[in-house]
């Protein structure tokens, strides 16, 4: 498999599109605006414990409170025992670990969505390109992607025996087969950086930022170390060099895969990204069969649902519609991945009888997220033939990023239809002339709901106007949208 990064840098935006086999298949974006805090650590303030959620909101210099749960506050070994477990055993009483006006460390774990603040955690965790350092921890462990069992056994020993006072590591996928000297070296250079960390909090006495993560472009170099990159683009002659600073000090392996990208045409051309990204944003996702995939974004949750469409298949109906699920598990795989779709998601698949077509599209569906970085979870067809997973929710969606919600319809998706507004303008006018005395009504309303009462709904409004004994004037207003109108007395 061929892999590529493509990083295109404006002075407002970073954009970073990773292209396998000529496919997009993911896309980062970052606005100087509205970088993203997932990672970023902050001193931060008490503001309100919340015993009947377990839960507190913190404020850590931003618009909206953070939110902390119980179960995401690290509990120090050496806690007092009044600091009790709850009947399930699980999650101390809130009250015991944190109190109102109190100022304490935490972390970033979720940016900010729609109209949650951003998710926190006191279990900190800094990363580097082959480990993830966890202060305060006195273990350590090795990545289940490395298999080898001599390799785990190698790395587990190497961590352990620098687990001390500072904390312990848990060793990443790419240091699968890397010397002693570079772990060792990621090693120092965490402790050094947490002891940074330390020296900064000491001292703070309000609420405020001590550590941010690296930005987009060297964000993402960072993670995709040890994937099968075969090459990274940059159009920007200035990031480009400074990636080069930054991989050569921190990723050596990847120096030689740095490309700076200085052609006319622009990068996302190459591999028709930005029309790729366009298409993303749509509902409707076309197969290559004739069938479709149509995928709605709620705050709750996103349903997929299959389609066959266009697709009649070659022998029996059964048949089709299990090659239609089949093709359906991979588009939907790249689909999350593009779209950045997290939290539960529901797959209403094409009704299947035979048990074994169930397993073997739960089964396709899992092997094509096994390319997904993020973590997933299938949980197979429910008692209603739904398929029911979750992926892991950290940042906002690309429909989140790109899209706000439409003035028209609030989020609807759905507008009123021109004969309903003209009836609701005509209880309006009733309602107002009984409440008010008044002359003659002048009505100010859309161009299409104005041709209407003025054409379709004329006897109706000439009758209103027999009725209530007063004038009704129609005003066109071509700013107005369709379901806006105003009912003014004269």
């Amino acid at each position: 498999m061929s892999a590529e990064l493509l990083i295109n840098v404006t002075p407002s935006e970073t954009r970073v599109a990773l292209v396998e086999n000529g496919v997009l298949q993911e896309v980062h974006m970052e606005r100087q605006g509205s970088l993203g805090l997932v990672g970023n650590v902050y001193i931060g303030k008490v503001s309100r414990v919340l015993p009947g959620m377990q839960a507190a909101f913190i404020d850590i210099g931003l618009e909206k409170a953070a939110f902390l749960h119980a179960s995401d506050i690290l509990v120090d070994e050496d806690a007092p025992p009044e600091v009790t477990l709850e009947r399930n055993g699980s999650v101390p009483d809130i009250r015991e670990l944190i109190r109102d006006g109190q100022f304490i460390m935490v972390q970033v774990v979720k940016d900010p969505i729609g109209t949650k603040g951003a998710r926190l955690t006191t279990d900190v965790t800094i990363p580097s390109r082959y480990l993830v350092f966890m202060p305060g921890a006195s273990h350590s462990g090795v990545s289940q992607r490395i298999e080898d069992e001599d390799e785990r056994a190698r790395l587990k020993a190497m961590v352990s025996n620098e687990c001390d006072e500072f904390g312990g590591f848990i060793v990443r996928t790419a240091a699968e087969g890397v010397r002693d000297e570079d772990i060792m070296h990621d090693i120092k250079f965490l402790k050094k950086l947490w002891t940074k960390i330390l020296k900064k909090k000491k001292g703070v006495r309000k609420s405020c930022v001590i550590y941010e993560d690296l930005t987009l472009a060297f964000r993402v170099i960072r993670d995709f170390v040890g994937s099968e990159l075969e090459r990274i683009r940059i159009d920007s002659k200035l990031t480009f060099h400074e990636l080069v600073a930054f991989t050569e000090e921190c990723v050596p392996e990847l120096s030689n895969f740095l490309e700076y990208y200085p052609g006319e045409r622009p990068i996302f051309d190459l591999f028709d990204v930005e029309n790729e990204i366009q298409r993303a944003l749509q509902r409707k996702v076309p197969l290559k069969s004739g069938g479709y995939l149509i995928i709605d974004q709620t705050e709750a949750l996103t349903t997929i649902d299959i389609n066959t469409g266009a697709f009649v298949g070659h022998r029996n109906l059964e048949e089709t519609i299990f090659n239609t699920n089949i093709e359906a598990t991979q588009a939907i795989a790249r689909q999350l991945r593009l779209r950045n779709l997290g939290g539960i998601i529901i797959i209403d698949f094409i009704d299947m009888r035979s048990e074994e077509h169930k397993h073997r599209v739960t089964h396709s569906l899992e092997i094509a997220l096994a390319k997904d970085r993020t973590k997933t979870n299938v949980h197979g067809f429910s008692a209603l033939g739904l398929v029911e997973m979750t992926r892991k929710r950290t940042r906002e969606s690309l429909e989140h990023v790109l899209c706000s919600e439409c003035p028209s319809c609030q989020g609807r998706g759905a507008l009123k239809t021109v004969e309903t507004v003209c009836f609701e303008i005509l209880r309006e006018i009733v309602r107002v002339n009984r409440a008010y005395e008044a002359t003659q009504f002048v009505v100010y309303t859309s161009p299409a709901v104005s041709e209407s009462l003025i054409n379709d709904e004329y006897h109706n409004l000439a009758e209103l106007e027999v009725f209530i004994s007063k004038q009704i004037k129609v005003q066109t207003e071509m700013l107005y949208n369709q379901e806006q109108f105003d009912v003014v007395m004269m």
